[in-house]
């Protein structure tokens, strides 16, 4: 019988998938490394990856972010208020133009309103937008991955 308040055991460990395609490993870890070496701050990637982890649903990624978020020094009231961000003052006002636009386009079907656009881009500048969208890209695609093979989250 399964248990209703567990989560299902994973279909396979993150190893054993990415033995199965090393090449896309390969790219997203690149794609990671090019992300970190952006010029956007660490701090503020952490926290989008984190956000779009809890709303993507994926325990993996929420974990992992939430221990390098940590790792970088991430003020701890950001990180218990980070479900509630619009609603809570820890958030600079680049924190929640990223939060926001980062969250637009997670959800993106059609893509971003010009609204919400030019308002991010007017926190956050052309060139962080654009290193930003790449960023909410990569972790889609890593949330994606760990939560459809449901990857254990790391201890």
């Amino acid at each position: 019988m399964t248990d209703p308040l567990r989560q299902p055991a994973p279909r396979l460990s993150r190893a054993a998938f990415f033995a199965h395609v090393p090449e896309a490993e390969a790219a997203l870890r690149a794609l990671s490394r090019a992300v970190a070496g952006s010029g956007l701050d660490l701090g503020l990637i952490e926290l989008v990856k984190l956000r779009l982890s809890q709303v993507n649903g994926c325990g993996f990624c929420t974990a992992y972010h939430l221990a390098e978020a940590r790792r970088l020094g991430v003020a701890p009231a950001k990180l218990d208020a980070l479900p509630v961000w619009r609603e809570m003052p820890e958030f600079s006002e680049a924190e929640r133009a990223a939060l926001a636009y980062a969250e637009a386009v997670n959800a993106a079907g059609h893509g971003v309103p010009d609204a919400l656009h030019e308002a991010a881009g007017a926190v956050l500048g052309e060139a962080d937008l654009a290193r930003l969208t790449v960023a909410v890209a990569l972790i889609g695609a890593w949330n994606r991955i760990a939560a459809t093979w449901r990857f254990a989250p790391p201890a």
